[in-house]
């Protein structure tokens, strides 16, 4: 009987899980198709899902009218370069309050979190006039700084949870044996804490790459992300919900490409220390 009762909740919750997956993609889904449908097509009422006539026109003119591969660029540098500057700092940061602690430790964490609630708009001038008083508007290297830092809260919270389940003897015994700082950082920590490190990294690539306030209101068109070319596509005249779909489905591409192919990794890192 119990193992009946245990069967069939394994089926509700595979189906639940599945339920709530396809809710979450359909938006996904929804743009994509649109993206083949014509401009008449993706506003007919009642909608149409499968029945319209396939067309890579909306593509054909979303290339046409943008060089698409220098947005993707702005995003790879963008995205990449500012989880590569939040790694760095957040490494040891994130050390020194798992394994150094202090009594005000617990306290900073909740400060940094809290620094997420704030509203991005009550500070876009202050850092507008900062970024003209050095010469880097619509620069990617403003938005590099600026994405790592609003993300490095989150950084440093992921890492922490992370190094907190690798046992404390083990760098211990590394300092024994005359690892110096460096040494049980690189070698010893690092290592071992790579499945949380893999996923905070593809975590915040995610975050960066899906940015809109801020590169959207910092660039103009040397630095503009895909971000801007998607929104480069809602204009007075109105919206072309086809091209706006196909331009859309460009710039999410390369994310749920390396979202997939990174899946086990981000999972893995996810659920590290979970199970003990």
């Amino acid at each position: 009987m119990a193992r009946a009762v245990t069967q069939q909740r394994k089926i509700i919750n595979t189906v639940l899980a599945w339920a709530v997956g396809l809710l979450i993609f359909f938006p996904i889904l929804w743009t994509i198709l649109t993206s083949f449908k014509t401009e008449a097509q993706a506003i007919a009422d009642p909608p149409l899902f499968l029945g319209f006539d396939w067309t890579l026109e909306n593509y054909a003119a979303v290339m046409e009218r943008s060089n698409y591969s220098r947005f993707l660029w702005n995003s790879i540098i963008i995205a990449g370069g500012s989880t590569l500057l939040g790694i760095l700092i957040a490494v040891p940061a994130a050390w020194s309050m798992a394994f150094v602690p202090s009594k005000r430790t617990k306290d900073i964490l909740l400060w940094m979190l809290s620094t997420k609630m704030l509203p991005a708009v009550g500070v876009l001038y202050p850092i507008y006039l900062i970024c003209i008083q050095f010469g880097i508007l619509d620069s990617k290297i403003a938005l590099v700084i600026i994405l790592m830092l609003i993300n490095l809260p989150i950084i440093v919270w992921m890492l922490y949870t992370y190094f907190k389940e690798i046992p404390g003897e083990i760098l211990e015994a590394a300092r024994m044996d005359g690892a110096s700082l460096k040494e049980e950082v690189l070698y010893v920590l690092t290592p071992m804490a790579i499945p949380g490190i893999a996923s905070t990294v593809l975590l915040n690539v995610i975050l960066a790459w899906n940015e809109a306030f801020w590169t959207l209101n910092l660039t103009a068109a040397k630095a503009a992300p895909l971000t801007a070319f998607i929104a480069s596509y809602s204009s007075p005249e109105g919206l072309f919900y086809a091209k706006l779909s196909a331009a859309s489905t460009m710039a999410i591409a390369p994310i749920l490409i390396l979202g997939w192919f990174s899946q086990k990794q981000l999972v893995s890192g996810l659920t590290f220390g979970a199970v003990k």
